[in-house]
């Protein structure tokens, strides 16, 4: 049974770092695509990052350089560091497949101003 849960979310100010983590099991992680995606308030969910199994990464625009993701396979973990958070960047946080429904429940981030 696939399984991706989230932790590390919580309230921060601007400017502040938080980093999440997306622990995996139920399927070969080391073969596919993870991602992070995040739902804003009344807003659909939008990828943030994405890391391929070889550890090639790619960002949304939105990101400039303040987010890494990065995995590791042995530990089946995927991970967001998130530094300099402004409030547009509260949301709920999502780890997924990529091309797959499985989600975790999600992680919340706030940005406090």
């Amino acid at each position: 049974q696939v399984q991706l849960v989230e932790s590390g979310g919580g309230l921060v100010q601007t400017g502040g770092s938080l980093r999440l983590s997306c622990a995996a099991s139920g399927f070969a992680f080391n073969m596919y695509t993870m991602n992070w995606l995040r739902q804003l308030p009344r807003k659909e969910r939008e990828l943030v990052a994405s890391i391929r199994p070889n550890g090639v990464t790619n960002y949304a625009d939105f990101v400039e350089g303040r987010f890494t993701i990065s995995r590791d396979n042995a530990e089946r973990t995927l991970d967001l560091q998130m530094n300099n958070l402004t409030p547009e960047d509260t949301a709920n946080y999502y780890c997924n497949i990529e091309g797959t429904g499985h989600w975790g429940q999600g992680t919340q981030v706030t940005v406090s101003s």
